[in-house]
This record gives C-alpha cells, structure tokens and sequence, in this order.
C-alpha cells in the first residue's frame, strides 16, 4: 500500500490534493528563507506560525496557516517524505474533497492541542498533527475495517505509530503535543466519515 512506484505526473494526477500539500510547505519555506528564515522566530511568525509569547495573543487563523510551515529544511524533508509516502492511499480511499478536509481537521486538532497543554511560552508550526492524523486514520480502518487494510499493512501502521511517539518524546523540541492532538482528531474524524458513509449507503439502498 505505501510502496510508492509512480511516476511524478501519475502521482500529480492521482493524488492531487497531497501534491498540493507538498508543493504548498516547499514554497513556503522557499518565501521564508528568501526573506528571513525558517528557523527565525520573526519570519516564523510573520508567515504565520502558532505561538504563546509575553504579552502577544495569536489570531484564531494561526491554527490553520501553522499547519503549512515548517521550521529548517530538516523539518521540511521529514514531514514532505511522510505526506508523499504514507498519504496517497488515504487520498484514494476518501477522495480529494473528504481527504482535504480531514488533513485540515487534524492539523487544527493538533495545534488547538498543543496550544492549549504547553505550559511554556513556544512557536510552532508543522504538519506533523494533519501527518498523524492520517497514521491514525489509518489504525482506524485496520481494527474496523479490515477488508480495506490487510494484516501486513497493519502492522506497518503499527510500527510507524511506535516509533514516531516514541520519538516524539526522546527527541528535544517535538511537539508532541500536536502530535497527539492530531492522532485523537484523526481517530474521531475518520470515525465520523465511516459513519457518515455507511448512513448514506443505507439511505439509497
């Protein structure tokens, strides 16, 4: 299921809306070293990152705009070579429009999570909560849906969950926070897309 064998134009063509994405966070972090840098708290916030700072009250729309930018290039290639991987199948599994709007809930799950359980004054921003949410989605279909996820692919799924949270808390300076309010708003999302689909299938049966 994540073994990625297409060529770039099929990959644009079959999943448009991770392609978007990607191109989405290149772009961004290219304007934020053109004008600054990424790993620089004023063009950070400039651009639109999440923060609690001393006397400074982020605007509500931060918890959207945080979710497609990404602190130095090393953060960049890690969640791009995550999206660009793991997320098509999930693109295909709900098409373009459900799938866009699930990456949007879970990425503002994990940051309205992280901005409330940080204890500290941070700047964040990242798509690993939207990222999460996808593994979460899922872990989902292979304890619910087993016809859609098979055991081999379950176990992957496993093992990336595994070790991205362990991860999360042995490395300094992951947000683990956004981490695991994305995972929960991907549970919860997903979960309410089956039920939605299984409602309107028994409606026009």
């Amino acid at each position: 299921m994540f073994s990625r064998t297409e060529s770039l134009k099929q990959y644009i063509k079959w999943y448009p809306v991770t392609a978007v994405l990607i191109c989405i966070h290149i772009i961004l972090v290219g304007l934020m070293e053109w004008f600054g840098s990424s790993q620089d708290t004023v063009t950070l916030i400039q651009f639109g990152a999440l923060y609690d700072l001393p006397n400074l009250e982020p605007e509500a729309w931060r918890y959207f705009t945080a979710m497609f930018l990404h602190i130095g290039f090393a953060h960049l290639l890690f969640n791009c070579f995550a999206l660009y991987v793991f997320a098509p199948p999930l693109e295909r599994i709900l098409g373009k429009w459900r799938y866009a709007l699930f990456y949007l809930v879970c990425g503002l799950a994990g940051n309205l999570v992280s901005a409330w359980f940080h204890q500290d004054y941070f700047v964040s921003a990242g798509a690993s909560g939207a990222i999460y949410g996808i593994y979460a989605a899922y872990l989902y279909l292979a304890v619910f849906r087993k016809d859609i996820i098979d055991h081999q692919t379950k176990q992957v799924v496993l093992t990336i969950i595994g070790v991205g949270f362990i991860y999360s808390i042995v490395v300094p300076d992951i947000d683990i926070y956004a981490h695991l309010g994305g995972f929960l708003g991907g549970l919860a999302a997903m979960a309410l897309i089956v039920l939605f689909i299984k409602r309107r299938t028994r409606r026009s049966a």
